[in-house]
């Protein structure tokens, strides 16, 4: 089953590999029997359907989850349900995968105003004369 992220981007199940982990919290005597907590592997850099500025936001986008060797690791544990940990963990994959596909607005650059350069001088020269009046006090002969 792959995974459609948009009309041109589908990952295929190669590239995505799932583990199973006891996980903490509430369950009872059930948590240490059940795996039902979710290590979803997916091998960003290895994958044909990324182009290349794509890989390189989401890595950025992902932070401390991309490995050194260039997998993105996702860990789920929010539900005792092993199944419903595993869409969870493919939902985020696939929202990480979106975010990365838009790329940033450039910025505009924009200049100040006639007048808040005039504002900012005149907030500078206040400001300096009024450090100039903290100095030594002479006294008049």
């Amino acid at each position: 089953m792959s995974l459609r992220i948009s009309d041109r981007v589908t990952i295929e199940d190669w590239e995505v590999t799932e583990s199973f982990t006891t996980s903490g919290g509430p369950g009872g005597q059930n948590v240490n029997k059940v795996a039902t907590a979710v290590e979803l592997r997916f091998e960003a850099a290895r994958s044909p359907n990324l182009p290349a500025p794509v890989k390189a936001r989401l890595r950025r986008l992902a932070g401390r989850r991309w490995t050194q060797d260039g997998a993105l690791v996702l860990h789920v544990q929010e539900t005792r349900s092993q199944a419903r940990n595993r869409e969870i963990a493919r939902a985020r994959l696939a929202d990480l995968i979106r975010d990365a596909l838009t790329p940033p607005k450039p910025r505009i650059r924009t200049r100040p105003t006639l007048a808040s350069k005039r504002r900012r001088l005149e907030a500078k020269t206040r400001r300096g004369q009024v450090k100039s009046l903290r100095g030594n006090v002479r006294p008049e002969e």
